[in-house]
């Protein structure tokens, strides 16, 4: 009796399961991260009761230090004096007026900073300014 010899084909492996798999840690990690925008500044905002506005795609952020050193969109300044104040500010807005102001000021730091950071603002003709606060924890 002559048996045959079959050849037998390479076992078939399926890629869907593979690619499901990995489609589930895919969004499983988009889903647990969190994507938070980090200060390089340490800033303890004042406390406010109200809750912030919708944030606009443009905007000029000015932060303060408590000791009186100006950040304009997260670039500390060469020193603090209100034509370089002004000078950033301009360059930030490209000669935009409309374009909303938001300081965000230490608790700490000294009211003539923040007098100067407006005056500047007025001066090259932006006047939506907004102050960044912490939302209080306290029921009133």
């Amino acid at each position: 009796m002559k048996l045959r010899h079959t050849r037998q084909e390479a076992p078939d492996i399926s890629l869907t399961p593979l690619i499901d798999v990995v489609f589930l840690l895919l969004i499983f990690f988009m889903v647990s991260t969190t994507f938070d925008k980090e200060a390089e500044l340490s800033i303890e905002l004042p406390e406010a009761t109200t809750e912030a506005e919708k944030r606009e795609n443009r905007q000029i952020d000015i932060a303060i230090d408590a000791s009186g050193r100006f950040y304009v969109n997260g670039r500390q300044l060469v020193n603090q004096q209100t034509q370089t104040l002004k000078q950033a500010m301009r360059k930030a807005s490209g000669g935009e007026t409309s374009i909303p102001v938001i300081i965000s000021a230490d608790a700490k730091t000294p009211h003539q900073s923040v007098v100067a950071v407006m005056d500047a603002a007025r001066q090259l003709g932006l006047v939506r300014l907004t102050f960044a606060a912490r939302l209080s924890n306290a029921d009133n």
